[in-house]
């Protein structure tokens, strides 16, 4: 059984050595290739692909959305996420999206190709030393408002314009963003804002 691949990657030169690389292999062959993350959900439904490979940074729309839009649209079709960033925070990120599998972009040729073998039959692949970091990390301590604060803060809005545009008085936001320092044992706002950067809450 031959098993047809889907390839999202923006690069045109890594798209085209990733594509030569799996048509080497005798049971893989690329069905479609595409440039931007919006692209991925039509042409998947207009192939259907045993695999999409997605990676994770695209234009229009990232790997992992779309990852999540083939889940739900086409249930048949298993997801490997590339990238090119091993941190921790991007495995949770892709772990809690229910992607099939995760693999740095500089992992050797014959491990995408049986990477792929194994999604394609339903097993899930991921870089051991990639999955054990990310579940030794920290959940995220802010809640769901707070960490919509500081991403509007991190867009150097002053504290009436936060207040302004998430309809809340300008003392709350103020004890909001209190709130936030003192969780991630911060100096001040800038530094919350690099932490939650580095950790990829926001």
């Amino acid at each position: 059984m031959v098993i047809k691949v889907l390839l999202a990657e923006d690069m045109h030169m890594v798209r085209g050595a990733l594509v030569a690389l799996l048509n080497m292999e005798s049971d893989i062959e690329v069905v479609a290739q595409v440039a931007a993350g919006d692209q991925i959900l039509p042409t998947a439904k207009s192939v259907r692909p045993d695999v999409a490979i997605l990676d994770i940074d695209l234009p229009g729309k990232d790997g992992l959305t779309a990852a999540m839009e083939i889940r739900e649209s086409l249930p048949g079709c298993h997801t490997l996420i590339l990238t090119s960033l091993g941190r921790p925070g991007t495995v949770r990120r892709a772990l809690d999206a229910k992607v099939n599998g995760f693999l740095l972009k500089d992992a050797p040729s014959d491990k995408l190709a049986n990477a792929v073998r194994s999604v394609a039959i339903g097993r899930r692949v991921i870089d051991s030393e990639l999955a054990l970091a990310a579940w030794e990390t920290d959940d995220c301590p802010l809640t769901t408002r707070e960490i919509e604060i500081l991403r509007v803060t991190a867009r150097g809005r002053t504290v009436a314009d936060i207040a302004a545009e998430l309809f809340l008085s300008p003392g709350t936001v103020r004890n909001y963003l209190a709130a936030i320092v003192t969780k991630l044992n911060a100096r001040n706002r800038v530094h919350a804002i690099r932490i939650a950067t580095d950790a990829e809450w926001l």
